[in-house]
């Protein structure tokens, strides 16, 4: 295995220098494996799962682009290559394993190759994020971090209940004030930092990109089981603005007027 990969692809901006104030990120929007790393010795079952990515969240990041007029920053890359809502020091940056899923290509790497995939792959997704927030600045551009994921409905054999997790660091505001706009729908299991917390780790991007440049931000996970079609997307994602929208005008971020359809 090649210890410095050509993967100079590892991350794609769409609708730069858009009006919206989201900022959105989406660390785990492909599977893709490129080939200098052998498939990661993974199953074919086990390279198309939720494991290698995190299934719908692209597009339904691509459906509220289009309603919030916002920003996409996206990795290309599957996140059993590096999993870029990590910190390069986290062993989950390259897991060995993952749920039941064991990943041969990332066990017993040296400090060089894990080095080389921090260089590949995390650094050119934080560049990317650090671009956008540096030109959104440049221009008194209101800007809220908002990252989107999606997560399996059986987990180590347990059923979850949460359909929509709403979740936060340290900063709550955003997350409060979605949650306030969700209540008032009630179609949802909503709930407030599940399945995930920040005791799991899951919160690097929100301190890293939001939290350390003073912005607003929050993390969403959708049960993937919600997002099989391109309307069941659409219909997540209306009830995803329907919640940001307000919220971004709470915080002043965004006016009525301003607010996109």
């Amino acid at each position: 295995m090649a210890t410095r990969p050509d993967v100079s692809d590892a991350v794609e901006t769409i609708n730069a220098g858009a009006a919206g104030a989201a900022l959105i990120l989406c660390e785990h929007a492909s599977r893709r494996i490129p080939p200098a790393y052998d498939g990661l010795g993974l199953t074919e079952e086990a390279a198309l799962s939720h494991a290698a990515w995190d299934p719908g969240a692209r597009d339904l990041s691509l459906h509220m682009l289009e309603r919030l007029d916002a920003t996409l920053v996206a990795g290309t890359i599957s996140r059993l290559v590096y999993d870029c809502n990590r910190p390069p020091e986290a062993p989950s940056a390259m897991p060995t394993v993952s749920e039941l899923i064991e990943v041969p290509g990332n066990v017993g790497l040296s400090e060089a190759q894990r080095a080389a995939r921090v260089d590949a792959v995390y650094r050119p997704f934080c560049e990317a994020v650090t671009d956008q927030i540096a030109a959104r600045e440049a221009r008194a551009q209101p800007t809220a971090i908002v990252t989107v994921h999606s997560f399996t409905p059986v987990y180590y054999g347990t059923p979850r209940e949460t359909e929509i997790g709403i979740l936060h660091d340290s900063d709550t505001a955003l997350a409060d004030a979605m949650l306030k706009a969700g209540a008032r729908g009630g179609r949802r299991a909503l709930h407030r930092n599940r399945p995930y917390g920040p005791e799991d780790g899951v919160t690097h991007s929100l301190k890293l990109h939001g939290i350390a440049h003073g912005l607003p931000n929050v993390m969403i996970e959708v049960r993937n089981d919600l997002l099989r079609s391109p309307e069941d997307i659409a219909a997540i994602g209306d009830e995803l603005c329907a919640m940001l929208r307000p919220a971004l005008v709470h915080l002043g971020l965004e006016t009525q007027g301003t607010a996109h359809a």
